[in-house]
């Protein structure tokens, strides 16, 4: 296996890190940068099954997971613009 063919999808794992923790102002951006990271993940294995030859039947289970916690996320962002007007998360407190 070559060091790109790994590489790669650490290199998207560590980007979609540093998006998630420096950009945390809306809830939407946080929402893509966590799909994106999960993306980079379902890569990487899809790549490591692929090399030692074994079924995928694990990496569309992964892919099931990763479309139901996208579809958790999009509606707790439309509760949260539905309540709150906004997706900023200075607006969001949860000790009222």
């Amino acid at each position: 296996m070559s060091i790109f063919n790994m590489g790669f999808p650490v290199f998207m794992y560590f980007i979609g890190l540093g998006v998630l923790c420096f950009k945390c102002k809306h809830l939407i951006l946080m929402l893509l940068s966590l799909e994106f990271i999960v993306l980079s993940l379902y890569f990487g294995l899809f790549i490591c099954l692929m090399y030692y030859g074994y079924e995928f039947y694990f990496s569309m289970i992964f892919l099931t997971m990763s479309v139901c916690e996208g579809a958790l996320g999009l509606s707790i962002l439309v509760a949260m613009i539905r309540s709150y007007g906004n997706d900023y998360f200075q607006s969001f407190s949860v000790l009222w």
